[in-house]
């Protein structure tokens, strides 16, 4: 039987095919853009909510996909995971890799597979540099999820307008401003305005 997590998955998994985000394949298929944003996959109570049957029908008219093949993408899941774009931390700050959203788009790159993962849209980033140290090394790689929700306390990437990208530990996210902790304390907190982020994604696993 497919689960909630299995159908929204193959939505991300489509978007992504398309080079994509899940926003862009709704705005495409003549949605709203927040149709298959994180908080239109939870109700108010926190429990799962299935995408509606309408919107998943303009979706697979747009793609010229049957309904058939897109059960089948949802079930077919693959014990070894989905493959995993590695993406190099001075690629990261360069155009082309990332649509404004910060998923993950085009193909020049490495992959790499995880087992038990359920996000599409997740990625590896190779830490370059000095600036992480001690906690992340030159060489790691940090999976981030840029669907997750970044709370107080967690790690993070952020890409800034300017092409900047930076490894931090979140300490406060307001309206208008984030305050990120230097994991090298020789390297300085830094506060930005959100004007200045083009996206931040939560960092869910590192390997070492």
């Amino acid at each position: 039987m497919l689960s909630h997590t299995d159908i929204w998955a193959a939505l991300d998994r489509l978007a992504r095919k398309r080079s994509m985000s899940p926003s862009g394949l709704a705005k495409e298929a003549g949605l709203d853009a927040t149709t298959f944003n994180k908080s239109k996959r939870v109700t108010s109570a926190g429990k799962p909510r299935w995408p509606s049957t309408e919107s998943i029908a303009k979706v697979l008219r747009q793609v010229d996909m049957s309904f058939e093949d897109f059960a089948c993408m949802a079930a077919d899941r693959g014990a070894r995971g989905p493959a995993i774009p590695v993406i190099g931390l001075a690629q990261a700050g360069g155009e082309g890799f990332f649509d404004d959203a910060g998923f993950p788009i085009g193909g020049s790159w490495e992959d790499v597979r995880v087992p038990g993962l359920q996000d599409e849209n997740v990625y590896a980033l190779q830490i370059a540099g000095d600036s992480m140290d001690p906690v992340l090394r030159a060489g790691d790689k940090v999976l981030v999820a840029p669907n997750a929700e970044c709370r107080r306390g967690d790690r993070v990437v952020v890409k800034t307008h300017q092409g900047e990208v930076m490894a931090k530990e979140l300490r406060k996210r307001t309206g208008t401003t984030i305050e990120l902790i230097s994991l090298n304390p020789e390297y300085e907190d830094r506060t930005l305005h959100m004007h200045e982020v083009q996206w931040i994604g939560r960092i869910i696993w590192v390997s070492q």
